[in-house]
């Protein structure tokens, strides 16, 4: 960590150009907008937060900044595993909006890594769970050209509205429209092909408790298919239901498995079920 006292009435952007000044103001803005920066202890994300003397600003290094937003549950030279929280995105066009990526390449500047993160999968920015990043063009062209075959399971777990039966099956194709809209038959509508494994794991006389599995990744997939099913993702307020016991999009990715593009090697990472989920359910 970086810490810095404040020796005169100053902006906070203006400050922290003064103390980097081989960064660029981009870059120390991105640093604002992902939570990087506290002053007396406090997360500030606006640039021109007045400073006073005997303030302490600092800039947090490694894993510190990350526990925001994500946890770095696996990384070696080629990769990183995170887990990421509810309420960012994967990936963003500009370094102005909060994304894993503009966290993750401010996380190699801070640990002196020369390479930069490369997204190789996404979560919708509500959804929680484990994601996969590469640390360069090559390896995440490997995972791009035999996903199937190097990825060999990944699972989420979603609280849905309603008792689901126990287990099974649906496949359909998905066509998306240019406003957000969808449509979903099981007759090929010129859209994607999806098919969608699912298990209940849990219910009470309100909510199930699910287990899905994929063998194709559709944009909001498991977030369609239930709704088509009559049981939607709790708070799922972009496909219409505001049942919100729970204060977020009840879906995560808690498992992931597949074979390392260099090395071969075996990974499997598997994260808790959230607590928030489970306490629907006593536990």
């Amino acid at each position: 960590m970086n810490e810095f006292r404040v020796e005169r009435e100053q902006e906070l952007m203006a400050f922290l150009m003064e103390k980097h000044p081989q960064t660029s103001r981009s870059r120390i803005k991105s640093w604002l907008v992902n939570g990087n920066i506290t002053v007396d202890g406090e997360h500030i994300s606006q640039y021109n937060y007045p400073l006073h003397p005997g303030m302490t600003v600092c800039v947090e290094k490694s894993g510190a900044y990350l526990s925001q937003w994500m946890s770095i549950v696996y990384e070696d030279r080629y990769l990183m595993v995170v887990e990421k929280k509810e309420g960012i995105l994967t990936h963003s066009l500009t370094l102005n909006e909060p994304s894993l990526q503009n966290i993750l390449n401010d996380y190699m500047l801070f640990t002196h890594q020369k390479c930069h993160a490369h997204v190789v999968h996404r979560l919708d920015r509500d959804t929680s769970g484990l994601l996969i990043f590469t640390k360069d063009k090559k390896v995440e062209l490997l995972f791009e050209k035999d996903w199937k075959g190097r990825v060999f399971d990944r699972r989420y777990v979603a609280v849905l509205s309603g008792q689901m039966q126990k287990e099974g099956t649906i496949e359909s194709w998905i066509r998306y429209e240019d406003d957000g809209r969808f449509t979903c038959s099981a007759e090929d509508n010129g859209g994607k092909y999806a098919v969608t494994h699912y298990r209940t794991l849990k219910t009470t006389n309100r909510y199930s408790l699910v287990e899905f599995k994929l063998d194709t990744g559709r944009k909001n997939q498991i977030r369609i298919h239930s709704k088509v099913m009559g049981h939607p993702v709790v708070g799922d307020f972009r496909y219409n239901n505001y049942d919100d016991p729970i204060g977020r999009l009840g879906l995560h990715a808690y498992k992931l498995c597949f074979y390392h593009p260099i090395t071969n090697k075996k990974l499997m990472f598997e994260t808790p079920f959230p607590e928030k989920f489970m306490e629907l359910f006593g536990r």
